[in-house]
């Protein structure tokens, strides 16, 4: 498939897991992927594995709770590509702990790094876009939106990812730019891996009794998700917008 051919995509948080799938996969359909991520040097085994598939990708550090950091980055991929046409706003955090016990500043880290984050890089990616008359911004939420325990932090900036990415979608949709959330269920990532060791199980056997409840009878990969993000970033999808798609194997 060469959806992305002539293409430049911006990924956030592009490093590992769900983020490195996408860049992955944009990548493998003829973008040109900024893979971006808190330090340099962790962008190097995406970028790496993009180029050895004869794809085209380059590193670029960003803190995107950093209102100059994410501008520096933004116009580095925007002077280099000449455009930008996709972001994916995958760069997240968590910090969990129950309500009585969670710390303001795990709070405060939470919603910076997941929700603002995602609002400062869409604010920086649609300077670029509005010109062009066209633009596709994807942001990850999460079932947790819906309420988690242990997640008060991260519920709350997933649901504000659907707040943000119905605005975006309103104001933006008269410039040719769509804007959607992917909420995901359970994917097997080290952000999981780590909420299991929270709860004092081995990440194989949280996610065997993760998928124990799932429809579709197991958990979901990181392939699955960025499926579901290139869809939304294509030209097909162009009359998708202000939509949160949750792809969680069937769970209710």
């Amino acid at each position: 498939m060469d959806r992305f051919t002539g293409r430049v995509a911006v990924v956030t948080g592009a490093a590992q897991g769900i983020g490195a799938a996408t860049a992955r996969r944009l990548a493998a359909e003829g973008a040109t992927v900024a893979v971006l991520d808190l330090d340099l040097d962790r962008t190097a085994d995406t970028v790496a594995t993009i180029r050895a598939t004869g794809g085209s990708a380059d590193g670029y550090a960003v803190d995107v709770a950093d209102a100059g950091s994410v501008t520096a980055a933004i116009d580095a991929v925007a002077g280099a590509y000449g455009r930008i046409d996709v972001l994916v706003n995958d760069a997240g955090v968590t910090r969990d702990n129950l309500v009585h016990k969670l710390a303001e500043d795990d709070w405060d880290t939470v919603l910076d790094v997941n929700l603002k984050g995602a609002y400062l890089v869409s604010r920086a990616a649609q300077q670029h876009m509005v010109p062009a008359g066209y633009g596709r911004i994807v942001s990850l939420s999460s079932t947790s939106a819906l309420g988690n325990r242990g997640q008060a932090n991260y519920a709350a900036a997933k649901a504000g990812i659907q707040g943000l990415t119905a605005t975006l979608a309103i104001e933006l949709g008269r410039y040719g730019i769509t804007a959607n959330a992917v909420a995901p269920g359970y994917v097997a990532t080290a952000m999981t891996a780590a909420t299991a060791r929270r709860v004092g199980l081995d990440p194989a056997e949280h996610q065997r009794l993760a998928a124990e409840q799932i429809p579709v009878r197991r958990v979901g990969r990181p392939d699955d998700i960025a499926a579901a993000i290139a869809f939304l970033a294509s030209e097909e999808a162009g009359y998708v917008s202000g939509q949160t798609l949750y792809v969680n194997g069937g769970l209710r």
